[in-house]
């Protein structure tokens, strides 16, 4: 058969769970930061604060 329309997801796909360490570092490494700057869970807020902690890449020479 082809998809259930009656079953839904409930997830929450544009929040991360501070609960969950494994969604956190998931996130941090995504996105070149450590977990520790990784606080809220608006992830579209995390995302635009993780561009700004993120450090730059430096010219080799």
């Amino acid at each position: 058969m082809a998809d259930d329309k009656t079953k839904r997801d409930f997830r929450v796909r544009n929040r991360i769970s501070a609960d969950e360490d494994y969604e956190v570092e998931h996130f941090a490494r995504e996105n070149g930061i450590t977990p520790e700057q990784a606080t809220g869970n608006d992830r579209g807020a995390l995302t635009a604060a993780a561009k700004q902690l993120k450090p730059c890449c430096k010219e080799v020479r």
